[in-house]
């Protein structure tokens, strides 16, 4: 059992935090059964990603076995066997998307719209396994349509209005992380990356850098517009969430640095648990929200 949670990847279910926007954004984190319903959503999003990864694993394991560090995963390093991988993965979808539905007794809000975008997100990740991943900027495309769907179910687990800033941010930040991944990756492995990852070849550390400078320009940018929209300042009844923004700039530059200068960001998940400023950040980010909106 260990080996197969191992496998799932626990590190990164900080990932599937992204169910939780909805909830702050919205108003309702006073809301205890909107609490709980997300918090219900989180898990079904771990069980689906840790199937994903699970089949992930599986399919590119003789891959794995010739990075420097993806080797040692359960599958690659041949310490949990491809039958029970399998079986596991089934399990997981099936409670996943049973859960899924099975949140209707905690609040009617949830219906078969939080089912579908799971439905969808579990498609895209299996496309994205055996084709999107080998199609150069769509490969990073789907990651960042992982992200969003993440939001989406959140909306859809407590029946409120979209925000399409947040769907725009959402966006332009998940593709600055995954460029960043990518270019942690061809930098790693060098000249063996293609050998690694095929889609490496259609990359190039100066490419990434041009695509990750305008993600980052357009993520500070579409934060900036949104809490400065009047719509945004009607709906909070406040126009100083702008004093948030230093906290976005802040933590932006700081994950390049620790890219370009500390050699990391192959796992972003890793660095945003691991990195002690961006956890200082980010928890001062989400105080200062969380404030300036309900109090």
């Amino acid at each position: 059992m260990s080996l197969i949670v191992k496998a799932m990847r626990p590190r990164q279910w900080i990932k599937n935090f992204m169910v939780f926007p909805a909830l702050v954004f919205s108003g309702n984190l006073s809301n205890v059964r909107d609490v709980i319903a997300v918090g219900g959503g989180f898990v079904v999003f771990c069980l689906l990603s840790g199937a994903v990864y699970l089949f992930n694993d599986l399919r590119d394991k003789d891959n794995d076995r010739r990075h420097p560090t993806k080797r040692l995963r359960p599958i690659a390093s041949g310490e949990l066997s491809e039958a029970a991988a399998r079986r596991a993965a089934l399990m997981l979808v099936i409670a996943g998307l049973g859960l899924s539905l099975a949140l209707n007794i905690v609040t009617t809000t949830v219906g078969f719209d939080f089912f579908a975008v799971g439905v969808v997100y579990l498609l895209l990740q299996v496309a994205y396994t055996l084709h999107l991943k080998h199609v150069v900027i769509l490969d990073v495309g789907c990651i960042a349509a992982g992200f969003v769907l993440r939001v989406l179910a959140g909306v859809a687990i407590i029946d409120v209005p979209v925000s399409m800033w947040i769907i725009v941010c959402t966006t332009l930040l998940a593709l600055f992380l995954g460029f960043g991944k990518r270019r942690h990756e061809l930098t790693l492995l060098n000249t063996g990356a293609g050998e690694h990852r095929k889609i490496l070849e259609e990359y190039s550390p100066y490419f990434l850098d041009q695509m990750i400078a305008v993600v980052t320009a357009s993520t500070v940018i579409a934060y900036s517009l949104y809490t400065l929209d009047p719509q945004t300042v009607a709906k909070f009844g406040t126009d100083k969430l702008p004093l948030t923004i230093p906290f976005v700039i802040y933590g932006i530059f700081r994950y390049l640095y620790l890219v370009h200068q500390k050699e990391e960001g192959g796992s972003p998940s890793r660095v945003l648990i691991s990195d002690k400023p961006i956890l200082i950040n980010m928890a001062l980010w989400f105080v200062a929200v969380v404030v300036l909106i309900y109090h």
